[in-house]
């Protein structure tokens, strides 16, 4: 389960899927042309429309979102029969794991060993559980009792694994000398993990808000109306688990009567050959994204220049025509929404709404307890070098896997609450769910942090002993807590913003549905004691905004991000 072997597929099997990958982007680059043109109006009506209100007074944080690069031996179970070897494990700020032989062929910039982006993955730390999730993933075929042949995970008990698990990828088995290393090791990973999977849902840009539509769209053309979390990872890595799903039912008719091995090897054999295919189809999907950058580079910079001289106009003519669906389609839709939503609508957001309250919560205490730290510091007249290192400490906090665990965990928590929605609505996304709330967290705290050092940078003076200094502190202490509580209302902002009749139609529906949105929640808050502003929620979903972060909808991959590093 080390490095990439050769891939298990023959020429015709490889030529087969680059068809595949070729009908996906034929039917599916359509729709992305069409939501690109509605993704740039919606950017300029953003960019015309009413500002941000003046209540939210924390700072936006420049520092782009990373993980701190993590590095340290383990072990890793790899090779032909597979034996447990010493590696070098790295992990990069992009959420990339590279691996080594030894710590020197880092350390010298050589080529690693091996290699993987985390997007998909998850982290186990339990053997019997990952033994479990083999014995599931390719059972016997009925009246099938091969041989098992001898497994070194069972010869060989593991006390402190780290597994790493895809759906459509191979499987990394890692272990750490003890428990303290394993738990950093997993917090990094899951913190890479969550950083490659929320890229396209933390971007502004109108690409990667047009490449999301685009999905949602022909996953509805294909006769799909849930939600999930296909759309975690960059656009070639969420074109690949479209088709990827699209395509497991017949690999598994295919392929698994014929699969060699028994037990846990024939659960391995399966996975190589999905990861096989998964590669494939990610390389296909990443030439036809490319080939279409420079079509899609144009189209942006004509439709910037066709929409922004006559935006007016448009929105007075999106207006218009959905004041005539509105009044169409108001009456049944009423009905719809009173028979179907009204009773559940509660639940939902009193699900969601406490996921909320809980990460903001941890938040605010974290937050309470590093302005602390630097002010005790302080009164205790400090050496300057020691304050300095307290100061660099508080800044990195959001991006401390250890610190800020004690908010992920909030989202991890209500993982069964919003499982629960699953059965009622359709709803699969949990995962997206749980890293939107995790991104929440991160966001707030580099927001905050940066306000407070901010400010604290303009009160505080070299003509301020200590015990002044530190009241200034206080002071500024009290601003920032203040202002946290006033983001959580626009959690649950929605949107989907297009010039064409089926666009402005999912509007009107959206929109009705959003004012009953919005009632739920000033009703919920207001019981729940927590301050909030709701008047950034628009009561119909256009003037919804995004965090500001490139993304890979628009580059084409994901730059490597500097940060600090700690290694175990």
């Amino acid at each position: 389960m080390g490095g990439r072997p050769s891939s298990p597929l023959d020429k015709r099997q490889q030529q087969h899927l680059r068809g595949q990958v070729d009908t996906l982007l034929r039917n599916f680059l359509p729709c992305y042309r069409g939501q690109l043109a509605a993704s740039v109006l919606w950017q300029i009506s953003r960019e015309l429309g009413p500002q941000e209100p003046a209540g939210c007074q924390l700072l936006h944080s420049k520092k782009l979102p990373r993980v701190r690069e993590h590095r340290g031996p383990l072990t890793q179970l790899q090779g032909h029969p597979p034996q447990w070897q010493p590696i070098f494990c790295v992990l990069r700020g992009d959420g990339r794991l590279e691996w080594f032989r030894h710590r020197e062929e880092y350390e010298n910039g050589d080529r690693p060993l091996g290699s993987v982006v985390l997007t998909g993955y998850t982290v186990l730390t339990s053997q019997s559980e990952y033994l479990h999730l083999l014995d599931t993933l390719c059972p016997e075929p009925s009246g099938h009792h091969a041989q098992e042949e001898p497994d070194p995970l069972l010869e060989m008990p593991v006390s402190f694994p780290l597994f790493l698990q895809h759906p459509f990828r191979r499987h990394l088995c890692f272990s750490a000398a003890t428990a303290e290393v394993q738990r950093a090791w997993r917090l990094a990973l899951q913190g890479g993990i969550r950083l490659r999977g929320t890229v396209l849902q933390r971007s502004q840009a109108p690409a990667a808000r047009a490449f999301l539509d685009a999905i949602r769209l022909y996953r509805q053309q294909q006769g799909h109306f849930g939600d999930d979390d296909v759309t975690l990872g960059s656009d070639a890595e969420v074109l690949t688990a479209v088709l990827m799903r699209e395509l497991l039912p017949a690999l598994r008719a295919q392929t698994l009567p014929g699969l060699r091995g028994a037990g846990r090897a024939r659960a391995w054999a399966w996975a190589k050959l999905l990861d096989a295919v998964h590669a494939a189809v990610l390389a296909g999907a990443s030439t036809g994204l490319r080939a279409f950058q420079p079509e899609k580079e144009e189209l942006l910079a004509a439709l910037e220049k066709t929409i922004r001289p006559d935006v007016d106009q448009m929105l007075k003519l999106r207006e218009r025509v959905l004041g005539r669906l509105q009044a169409n389609v108001q009456g049944p839709l009423e009905s719809c929404l009173r028979r179907k939503v009204d009773a559940q609508l509660p639940r939902v957001t009193q699900t969601l709404l406490s996921t909320v309250e809980a990460e903001l919560t941890a938040v605010q205490t974290l937050l309470t307890q590093g302005m602390d730290r630097l002010s005790r510091h302080l009164r205790g007249s400090p050496s300057s070098t020691r304050l300095r290192k307290e100061v660099y400490s508080f800044g990195e906090m959001p991006w401390d896997p250890e610190l800020m665990q004690t908010c992920y965990r909030e989202a991890e928590r209500s993982r069964g609450r919003l499982g629960q929605l699953a059965e009622p609505f359709g709803f699969f996304g949990t995962q997206s769910l749980v890293f939107g709330a995790q991104d929440l967290a991160q966001q707030l705290m580099a927001d905050a942090v940066a306000t407070f050092l901010q400010l604290a940078d303009q009160c505080l003076t070299t003509a301020l002993d200590c015990d002044q200094a530190a009241q200034q502190l206080e002071k500024v202490r009290g601003r920032v807590l203040k202002e946290l509580p006033e983001f959580e209302g626009d959690v649950l902002a929605v949107g989907s913003p297009a010039l064409t009749i089926e666009g402005i139609y999912e509007d009107v529906i959206r929109g009705v549905l959003l004012q009953r949105i919005n009632r739920e929640l000033k009703k919920a808050l207001g019981a729940s004691n927590m301050s909030c502003t709701l008047d950034g929620c628009s009561e119909l979903p256009w003037d919804q905004g995004e965090t500001d972060v490139e993304t890979e909808a628009q580059r084409g991959t994901c730059s490597r991000q500097p940060g600090s590093s700690t290694e175990v």
